[in-house]
């Protein structure tokens, strides 16, 4: 997140919105976000409603979800998806900024 907090004000020069969707329970998902002090919205998920929706994957032997990244234009439609396959399999902010110019 820490990645996506760096190039926040560029997202947000493209109109767009950063959202968080994370497993962990409101009150510690709250807690986290205090502390970090993100500028961009969290989801607490910790029922996993969300991840169904959009097909995230849960590996036990990776801890938990693995991370997906998608860009959902304003009218709902999904134009970007990228399930990883570890937390090192994260596209880079340059590739999402090219990736929404290209959408507008």
């Amino acid at each position: 997140m820490a990645q996506l907090r760096r190039d926040y004000e560029q997202f947000v020069s493209l109109e767009t919105e950063i959202l968080v969707v994370g497993p962990e329970k409101a009150e510690d998902f709250l807690k986290y976000w205090a502390k970090e002090n993100l500028p961009f919205i969290g989801l607490p998920d910790p029922e996993h409603r969300v991840l169904k929706l959009y097909g995230q994957e849960v590996n036990l032997f990776k801890l938990g979800r693995l991370p997906a990244q998608m860009l959902i234009d304003k009218s709902q439609k999904v134009r970007f998806v990228h399930y990883g396959h570890s937390m090192a399999d994260i596209p880079s902010n340059e590739e999402i900024l090219s990736l929404i110019k290209t959408q507008l």
